[in-house]
């Protein structure tokens, strides 16, 4: 018998009351944190970094937890989480002015820029460590691999050839001192956004499903939309743009609308990251509906030359706007259509067995064949999502705990309450009707399990944003977002076409770093001017860079809002990053559409109102471009189409998209494309009547 089966093991940790416990601690300081800080903006984020790298490390999940009960990987289990300890707490320590008598050389961490000590730099590199292994377990390979690959880029800036975008390069203490001691890069931006939003959301789902509130939504839902296939997600798209336009952040918006709109997809038959990535595009078009438009839109108000007026930039965002989100009702009802055909033949989808997605649904909506992550904090198998009493949630209480949390947190929202403030209002206003009636109080172990819920669930959602915090730290330090459009453009500045390309690229790249609206002033000051003499009209160009400032929040890596959906989700962060690049595909097409036919912006290229019938040319040739693209991306098109078809679909889409010659209202190009098109709606459900199969 080996020794390994001889020697006794340490005793496992109780992963369910621990688990529970820090995640009580975890609820309550953000809670607190965030709405009355007393600690500095490092402390808080170094303490939310420190909960989700214990999660990950102490209560490993899937394979992670299978491989943990093994005696040698337990104890590297133990390890990092000492050593994850050790590194938030000593940034804590060397930050917070309480701690100030063990300040090295009596400076903060912050006085100390530039001039670290030795132990500062060793602290960052295991912080780096722990770090990027977080993200290993928690998402997948793909991330750290990214953040590994721009700490070498920092580091071998000088060597690297003209198309890299060379650089003075860096040593590897400073390059530590940026992504880990500093706030650029770990503790910034992006860890920022999840602890101040929304982690806060993910509790406030959790708690409304423990009542049984998201329950009786989706029960109402499927009974109101029984007639309508993929009607649940419909309803997602509208309610996402609808809040979008209101409150003018991308991941804010994820976090609200899609506590309630993601279950009732899960109920709908799609999958976990398709519901997510449909959250994530709708919630990020929502910035650019009108009126509100986030700070972008004021911004124009003062760059925007020759100037124009805040109705000008209103009307000029809606008829793009709604392009938007016509295009995400195609996709979503040709995937809707896609799960239902295959559902109702009881087929199996691409790459997946399958009972009937009926019956999954079913499931993944009552908790049946929950994993390890769903557990209750005792350690025990959770129940079904049921109100505590074990009634079934679809009460008329159930109903109105669910609607007066939501009339409560839009109206909120709408008396320009801040996000944060708002959601915590809500949280108090569920915990309260849900203890006036029987069927949904919760008692100390609901609240605990609750806790445990959120904050299992939010650890990809941390480890995830404290890797990107690495990749915007080294774009910050190396400057190369704005070495792109500086060393590229002057390449571009006879060729349109090559330009727009170069600063879609720019924008995105920006977007890691920056918020939309800032990411949209610095790009504007830049390079707004270029575009100019190019012969865009000015305001099309800004909207060109304030569109793909705002598709950066779904543009994998670094797609915080289909971040966000996919920690409400539960589901895999780089496909739920992946399916909302898909699912806002147009997004990326629609910028060049209006800057090359700015009659779509009710404008004309030498300024003043375009006429009327190219304006109506224009939309309809946009719509007939979007049909065969949501073909392409779904896979559907009257019935599943394969590869070949999607190939030709996409095809027949570029010929449509593409812009006609300047000064001509149709090109050949476009009566081709709708030659095609029309011939392709006639006979594509004559093309595969025995069809089995499709690409996923």
């Amino acid at each position: 018998m080996s020794d390994e089966a001889t020697t006794p093991s340490p005793r496992p940790i109780r992963r369910g009351r621990w688990s529970a416990a820090l995640g009580a601690l975890l609820v309550l300081f953000t809670l607190f944190e965030v709405n009355y800080p007393v600690l500095r903006p490092q402390s808080d984020l170094a303490i939310f970094a420190l909960f989700g790298l214990l999660f990950c490390f102490l209560f490993p999940r899937g394979k992670a937890g299978a491989a943990s009960r093994h005696r040698a990987l337990r104890l590297l289990d133990y390890v990092l989480a000492g050593v994850s300890t050790l590194v938030c707490v000593y940034v804590i320590a060397q930050t917070e002015p309480s701690f100030s008598a063990w300040w090295l050389d009596g400076s903060s961490l912050g006085d100390r820029a530039g001039a670290e000590r030795p132990l500062d730099y060793l602290i960052g590199a295991l912080g780096l460590v722990v770090v990027l292994e977080g993200a290993r377990r928690s998402v997948g390979w793909a991330l750290p691999i990214l953040s590994v690959i721009f700490l070498i880029y920092a580091q071998v800036g000088p060597s690297l050839p003209t198309w890299l975008f060379p650089h003075r390069g860096y040593g590897w203490e400073r390059i530590v001192s940026q992504t880990f001691l500093h706030s650029q890069g770990v503790f910034g931006t992006a860890l920022s956004v999840m602890f101040t939003y929304v982690f806060l959301f993910v509790v406030f789902g959790a708690l409304l499903e423990r009542t049984g509130a998201t329950q009786f939504v989706i029960d109402a839902a499927q009974r109101i939309f029984a007639g309508s296939v993929g009607g649940a997600a419909k309803v997602s798209v509208l309610s996402s743009g609808l809040m979008g336009s209101l409150s003018g952040s991308a991941v804010a918006n994820t976090a609200t609308t899609g506590t309630f709109t993601i279950p009732l997809m899960r109920s709908s038959g799609f999958k976990r990251h398709e519901a997510a990535g449909i959250e994530a595009a709708a919630s990020s078009g929502g910035a650019l509906v009108p009126p509100v438009m986030g700070a972008g839109a004021y911004m124009m108000l003062e760059i925007v030359d020759p100037p124009v007026t805040y109705l000008e930039i209103v009307r000029a965002a809606l008829l793009p706007s709604l392009i938007y989100y016509f295009s995400l009702f195609t996709i979503v009802h040709f995937v809707a259509h896609r799960v239902h055909w295959f559902a109702s033949r009881g087929i199996a989808r691409p790459g997946r067995r399958m009972a009937g997605l009926v019956g999954e649904a079913k499931a993944a909506s009552s908790g049946a064949g929950a994993t390890d992550d769903e557990q209750g904090f005792d350690g025990e198998r959770e129940p079904a999502p049921t109100a505590p009493g074990g009634v079934a949630p679809n009460s008329r209480w159930a109903g109105v705990l669910f609607v007066g949390s939501l009339t409560v947190l839009i109206g909120l929202l709408l008396m320009r309450f801040s996000v944060f403030r708002a959601v915590t209002v809500a949280l108090i206003v569920v915990a309260v009707l849900a203890m006036a009636h029987g069927e949904t109080r919760l008692g100390l172990r609901d609240l605990l399990d609750v806790a445990a819920r959120a904050a299992r669930g939010s650890v990809a959602l941390i480890c995830a944003a404290a890797s990107v915090g690495v990749v915007i730290g080294v774009v910050t330090l190396t400057g190369i977002g704005t070495k792109l459009p500086s060393v590229l453009l002057p390449l571009a500045e006879q060729n349109l076409m090559a330009a727009l390309t170069l600063i879609m690229i720019s924008s995105i790249v920006l977007g890691m770093g920056l918020p939309s609206a800032g990411c949209y002033l610095l790009m504007a000051t830049l390079i707004g001017p270029v575009l100019g003499n190019l012969g865009v009209v000015p305001l099309a160009a800004h909207l060109f860079i304030f569109y793909f400032g705002m598709m950066s929040m779904v543009t994998p890596p670094v797609a915080l809002a289909a971040y966000t959906a996919a920690s409400i989700a539960d589901a895999g962060i780089m496909r739920s990053g992946i399916a909302a690049f898909r699912f806002a595909l147009v997004g990326f097409t629609l910028p060049y559409l209006f800057v090359l036919r700015p009659e779509l912006l009710l404008m004309s290229p030498e300024g003043g109102a375009p006429p009327v019938l190219r304006v109506v040319v224009s939309v309809i040739v946009a719509i007939a471009g979007i049909v065969p693209l949501a073909a392409a991306i779904s896979g559907y098109l009257r019935c599943p189409i394969g590869w070949q078809l999607r190939l030709v679909c996409l095809a027949i889409s570029g010929l449509l998209l593409w812009p006609a010659p300047q000064h001509q209202m149709l090109g050949w190009n476009d009566i081709t494309g709708f030659v095609l098109l029309m011939i392709l709606l006639a006979f594509s459900g004559r093309l595969s009547p025995g069809y089995r199969s499709a690409s996923p």
